[in-house]
Protein backbone atom coordinates (compact mmCIF):
# COMPACT_ATOMS: atom_id res chain seq x y z
CA UNK A 1 0.00 0.00 0.00
CA UNK A 2 1.15 3.66 -0.55
CA UNK A 3 1.76 6.24 1.43
CA UNK A 4 -1.12 8.11 -0.27
CA UNK A 5 -3.42 5.70 0.70
CA UNK A 6 -2.45 5.93 4.29
CA UNK A 7 -2.38 9.14 4.52
CA UNK A 8 -5.38 10.05 1.81
CA UNK A 9 -7.53 6.84 1.75
CA UNK A 10 -7.75 5.15 5.47
CA UNK A 11 -6.18 2.47 4.42
CA UNK A 12 -7.63 2.15 0.76
CA UNK A 13 -6.62 2.89 -2.47
CA UNK A 14 -6.78 6.75 -2.04
CA UNK A 15 -8.24 7.70 -5.79
CA UNK A 16 -10.88 5.57 -5.13
CA UNK A 17 -12.63 7.38 -2.43
CA UNK A 18 -15.31 10.12 -3.19
CA UNK A 19 -14.11 12.15 -0.67
CA UNK A 20 -10.78 13.15 -1.97
CA UNK A 21 -12.70 15.05 -5.11
CA UNK A 22 -15.01 16.79 -2.64
CA UNK A 23 -15.81 20.03 -4.23
CA UNK A 24 -15.89 21.68 -0.44
CA UNK A 25 -12.01 20.95 -0.74
CA UNK A 26 -12.32 23.94 -3.33
CA UNK A 27 -13.32 26.72 -0.90
CA UNK A 28 -9.49 26.42 -0.06
CA UNK A 29 -8.38 29.79 -1.04
CA UNK A 30 -4.29 28.35 -1.54
CA UNK A 31 -6.00 25.69 -3.58
CA UNK A 32 -8.18 27.78 -6.09
CA UNK A 33 -4.63 30.00 -6.51
CA UNK A 34 -2.93 27.14 -7.60
CA UNK A 35 -5.61 25.88 -9.96
CA UNK A 36 -5.60 29.41 -11.69
CA UNK A 37 -1.52 29.37 -11.58
CA UNK A 38 -1.15 26.07 -12.93
CA UNK A 39 -3.63 26.92 -15.88
CA UNK A 40 -2.86 30.52 -16.23
CA UNK A 41 0.71 30.54 -16.42
CA UNK A 42 1.92 28.72 -19.73
CA UNK A 43 5.27 29.95 -19.27
CA UNK A 44 5.89 28.38 -16.41
CA UNK A 45 5.46 24.90 -18.33
CA UNK A 46 8.53 25.85 -20.27
CA UNK A 47 11.11 27.19 -17.38
CA UNK A 48 10.38 23.58 -15.41
CA UNK A 49 11.16 22.03 -18.72
CA UNK A 50 14.64 24.06 -19.06
CA UNK A 51 15.11 23.33 -15.18
CA UNK A 52 14.95 19.08 -15.75
CA UNK A 53 17.70 19.26 -18.75
CA UNK A 54 19.93 21.55 -17.16
CA UNK A 55 19.65 19.23 -13.90
CA UNK A 56 19.76 16.10 -16.03
CA UNK A 57 23.53 17.34 -16.88
CA UNK A 58 24.37 18.63 -13.27
CA UNK A 59 26.88 16.29 -10.97
CA UNK A 60 25.04 13.02 -9.75
CA UNK A 61 25.25 14.47 -5.51
CA UNK A 62 23.91 17.66 -6.72
CA UNK A 63 20.99 15.77 -9.04
CA UNK A 64 20.24 13.98 -6.21
CA UNK A 65 19.67 16.37 -3.73
CA UNK A 66 17.79 18.42 -5.52
CA UNK A 67 15.11 15.53 -7.70
CA UNK A 68 14.47 14.47 -3.77
CA UNK A 69 14.09 18.05 -2.54
CA UNK A 70 11.48 18.43 -5.76
CA UNK A 71 9.72 15.22 -5.05
CA UNK A 72 9.11 16.24 -0.97
CA UNK A 73 7.65 19.80 -2.33
CA UNK A 74 5.63 18.17 -4.92
CA UNK A 75 3.86 15.76 -2.64
CA UNK A 76 1.48 18.18 -1.01
CA UNK A 77 1.02 20.28 -4.08
CA UNK A 78 0.85 18.40 -7.37
CA UNK A 79 1.69 14.62 -7.97
CA UNK A 80 -0.02 11.51 -9.93
CA UNK A 81 -0.11 7.86 -9.60
CA UNK A 82 -0.48 5.41 -12.58
CA UNK A 83 -3.72 3.41 -12.59
CA UNK A 84 -5.24 1.19 -15.10
CA UNK A 85 -8.06 0.73 -17.56
CA UNK A 86 -10.62 -1.06 -14.59
CA UNK A 87 -9.55 2.08 -11.68
CA UNK A 88 -10.52 4.85 -14.11
CA UNK A 89 -13.55 2.25 -14.63
CA UNK A 90 -14.40 2.79 -11.22
CA UNK A 91 -13.64 6.44 -10.43
CA UNK A 92 -15.72 7.66 -13.67
CA UNK A 93 -18.65 5.52 -12.00
CA UNK A 94 -19.27 7.72 -9.03
CA UNK A 95 -17.48 11.57 -10.55
CA UNK A 96 -20.70 13.39 -11.82
CA UNK A 97 -19.01 15.29 -14.52
CA UNK A 98 -16.13 14.30 -16.77
CA UNK A 99 -15.27 17.01 -19.25
CA UNK A 100 -12.10 16.84 -21.79
CA UNK A 101 -9.56 19.62 -21.95
CA UNK A 102 -6.12 20.67 -23.75
CA UNK A 103 -3.10 18.96 -21.87
CA UNK A 104 -1.02 21.38 -20.34
CA UNK A 105 2.04 19.38 -21.00
CA UNK A 106 1.66 19.05 -24.94
CA UNK A 107 0.96 22.67 -24.82
CA UNK A 108 4.83 22.80 -24.42
CA UNK A 109 6.32 20.12 -25.75
CA UNK A 110 4.22 19.68 -29.01
CA UNK A 111 2.97 23.38 -29.26
CA UNK A 112 -0.51 22.34 -30.48
CA UNK A 113 -3.81 21.20 -28.21
CA UNK A 114 -4.43 17.60 -27.59
CA UNK A 115 -7.13 16.33 -25.70
CA UNK A 116 -5.82 13.95 -23.29
CA UNK A 117 -6.68 15.01 -20.21
CA UNK A 118 -9.68 15.10 -18.14
CA UNK A 119 -11.39 17.45 -15.52
CA UNK A 120 -13.39 15.34 -13.12
CA UNK A 121 -15.71 16.76 -10.52
CA UNK A 122 -18.45 15.36 -8.04
CA UNK A 123 -20.21 18.28 -9.07
CA UNK A 124 -22.75 18.37 -12.50
CA UNK A 125 -21.34 20.63 -15.03
CA UNK A 126 -17.55 20.42 -14.05
CA UNK A 127 -18.27 22.62 -10.46
CA UNK A 128 -16.04 24.77 -9.44
CA UNK A 129 -12.83 23.13 -11.01
CA UNK A 130 -14.10 23.91 -14.81
CA UNK A 131 -15.35 27.25 -13.42
CA UNK A 132 -11.43 28.55 -12.42
CA UNK A 133 -9.77 26.94 -15.23
CA UNK A 134 -12.62 28.43 -17.87
CA UNK A 135 -12.33 31.91 -16.09
CA UNK A 136 -7.83 31.33 -16.76
CA UNK A 137 -8.35 29.81 -20.36
CA UNK A 138 -11.16 28.72 -21.72
CA UNK A 139 -9.51 27.06 -24.53
CA UNK A 140 -8.93 24.36 -22.11
CA UNK A 141 -11.91 22.95 -22.15
CA UNK A 142 -12.12 22.57 -25.52
CA UNK A 143 -11.81 19.27 -26.95
CA UNK A 144 -9.02 18.34 -29.84
CA UNK A 145 -11.87 18.74 -32.81
CA UNK A 146 -14.58 20.92 -31.04
CA UNK A 147 -15.61 24.71 -30.28
CA UNK A 148 -16.84 24.33 -26.78
CA UNK A 149 -17.03 22.57 -23.90
CA UNK A 150 -17.03 18.99 -24.48
CA UNK A 151 -18.59 17.23 -21.80
CA UNK A 152 -18.67 13.36 -21.85
CA UNK A 153 -21.04 10.55 -20.37
CA UNK A 154 -19.13 7.56 -18.70
CA UNK A 155 -19.07 5.15 -21.18
CA UNK A 156 -18.17 7.95 -23.78
CA UNK A 157 -14.89 8.25 -21.32
CA UNK A 158 -14.47 4.54 -20.93
CA UNK A 159 -14.12 4.63 -24.53
CA UNK A 160 -11.65 7.54 -24.65
CA UNK A 161 -9.26 6.15 -22.01
CA UNK A 162 -10.02 2.62 -23.93
CA UNK A 163 -8.69 4.16 -26.89
CA UNK A 164 -6.25 6.45 -25.27
CA UNK A 165 -4.39 2.76 -24.02
CA UNK A 166 -4.44 1.48 -27.75
CA UNK A 167 -2.11 3.92 -28.59
CA UNK A 168 0.15 3.38 -25.89
CA UNK A 169 -0.78 5.95 -23.13
CA UNK A 170 -0.64 5.23 -19.73
CA UNK A 171 -3.15 6.80 -17.46
CA UNK A 172 -2.95 8.89 -14.40
CA UNK A 173 -4.68 10.52 -11.60
CA UNK A 174 -3.77 13.87 -10.51
CA UNK A 175 -3.79 15.77 -7.61
CA UNK A 176 -4.47 19.84 -7.19
CA UNK A 177 -3.14 20.56 -3.61
CA UNK A 178 -3.23 17.15 -2.31
CA UNK A 179 -5.64 15.29 -1.58
CA UNK A 180 -7.74 17.33 -3.87
CA UNK A 181 -8.16 15.17 -7.14
CA UNK A 182 -9.26 17.25 -10.30
CA UNK A 183 -8.05 15.66 -13.36
CA UNK A 184 -7.33 11.78 -15.22
CA UNK A 185 -4.75 12.37 -17.91
CA UNK A 186 -2.76 10.19 -20.50
CA UNK A 187 0.54 9.73 -20.80
CA UNK A 188 3.48 8.70 -22.83
CA UNK A 189 7.52 9.61 -22.34
CA UNK A 190 7.61 11.94 -25.76
CA UNK A 191 5.53 14.14 -24.77
CA UNK A 192 4.54 14.19 -21.12
CA UNK A 193 6.70 16.43 -19.05
CA UNK A 194 5.59 14.45 -16.20
CA UNK A 195 6.22 11.12 -17.28
CA UNK A 196 10.11 12.46 -18.77
CA UNK A 197 10.57 14.32 -15.14
CA UNK A 198 9.78 10.63 -13.75
CA UNK A 199 11.45 8.24 -15.86
CA UNK A 200 14.11 10.64 -17.38
CA UNK A 201 15.10 12.94 -15.20
CA UNK A 202 14.86 11.03 -12.05
CA UNK A 203 12.20 13.66 -10.56
CA UNK A 204 9.55 11.44 -9.17
CA UNK A 205 6.43 13.45 -9.66
CA UNK A 206 4.37 10.36 -11.10
CA UNK A 207 4.13 7.44 -8.96
CA UNK A 208 4.04 3.69 -9.58
CA UNK A 209 0.78 2.00 -9.63
CA UNK A 210 -0.93 -0.23 -7.26
CA UNK A 211 0.08 -3.25 -9.74
CA UNK A 212 2.42 -4.97 -11.17
CA UNK A 213 2.61 -7.41 -14.31
CA UNK A 214 3.27 -10.54 -14.72
CA UNK A 215 3.54 -12.42 -17.80
CA UNK A 216 2.26 -15.97 -18.39
CA UNK A 217 4.95 -18.35 -19.46
CA UNK A 218 2.45 -20.80 -20.87
CA UNK A 219 0.32 -18.34 -22.81
CA UNK A 220 3.73 -15.81 -24.14
CA UNK A 221 4.26 -16.41 -27.94
CA UNK A 222 7.32 -14.35 -28.04
CA UNK A 223 5.56 -11.94 -30.34
CA UNK A 224 6.92 -8.77 -28.19
CA UNK A 225 4.14 -6.59 -29.28
CA UNK A 226 4.24 -5.86 -25.16
CA UNK A 227 7.77 -3.91 -25.72
CA UNK A 228 6.39 -2.16 -28.54
CA UNK A 229 4.09 -0.63 -26.07
CA UNK A 230 5.66 -0.27 -22.60
CA UNK A 231 6.47 3.02 -21.74
CA UNK A 232 8.76 2.61 -19.22
CA UNK A 233 11.37 -0.31 -20.70
CA UNK A 234 9.81 -2.76 -18.07
CA UNK A 235 9.74 -5.91 -20.49
CA UNK A 236 12.63 -7.78 -21.76
CA UNK A 237 12.71 -10.93 -24.20
CA UNK A 238 14.80 -13.92 -23.61
CA UNK A 239 15.96 -15.07 -26.80
CA UNK A 240 16.80 -18.77 -25.68
CA UNK A 241 13.08 -19.32 -24.69
CA UNK A 242 11.85 -16.70 -27.35
CA UNK A 243 9.90 -15.14 -24.70
CA UNK A 244 8.83 -12.10 -22.82
CA UNK A 245 9.75 -11.64 -19.50
CA UNK A 246 8.63 -8.31 -17.40
CA UNK A 247 11.35 -6.62 -14.99
CA UNK A 248 9.22 -5.83 -12.00
CA UNK A 249 11.66 -3.41 -10.47
CA UNK A 250 11.10 -1.02 -13.35
CA UNK A 251 7.68 -1.66 -14.10
CA UNK A 252 4.53 1.07 -13.45
CA UNK A 253 1.38 -1.49 -13.80
CA UNK A 254 -0.48 0.70 -16.16
CA UNK A 255 -1.61 -2.37 -18.41
CA UNK A 256 -0.50 -0.92 -21.33
CA UNK A 257 1.51 -3.95 -22.18
CA UNK A 258 -1.69 -6.09 -20.81
CA UNK A 259 -4.01 -4.88 -23.72
CA UNK A 260 -1.11 -4.87 -26.54
CA UNK A 261 -0.94 -8.65 -26.19
CA UNK A 262 -3.27 -10.63 -28.18
CA UNK A 263 -3.03 -13.85 -26.53
CA UNK A 264 -3.83 -13.01 -23.08
CA UNK A 265 -0.06 -13.60 -21.64
CA UNK A 266 -0.10 -10.68 -19.38
CA UNK A 267 -1.98 -9.92 -16.19
CA UNK A 268 -2.48 -7.00 -13.40
CA UNK A 269 -0.91 -8.26 -9.72
CA UNK A 270 -1.73 -6.60 -6.80
CA UNK A 271 2.03 -4.94 -6.07
CA UNK A 272 1.45 -5.72 -2.01
CA UNK A 273 1.61 -9.45 -3.31
CA UNK A 274 4.28 -9.22 -4.69
CA UNK A 275 7.36 -8.95 -2.11
CA UNK A 276 10.33 -8.17 -4.63
CA UNK A 277 8.62 -4.68 -5.44
CA UNK A 278 6.00 -4.18 -2.81
CA UNK A 279 7.39 -1.12 -1.07
CA UNK A 280 8.38 0.43 -4.53
CA UNK A 281 6.52 2.84 -5.74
Amino acid sequence: MCQFCVEHGDGRTWYLQASNYAEDLLRDLRRREFIRDFFGRPEEMAASRARMEQLHGAPPFVRRALSAWVTRRMKPVHFGQVLPLEDIREILGFVNSIVRVACICRRETLGRDVGYCYAISMAPGGGRLVGLVESVDPSFLHGPDTTGLEELTPDEALAAFAEHEQEGLCHSVWTFRTPFIGGLCNCDRASCMAMQSTVVHDVKVMWRAEYVAAVDPELCVGCRECMRACQFGALVFNAADRQVAVDQTACYGCGVCRSACSHGAIALRARAEVPTVANLW
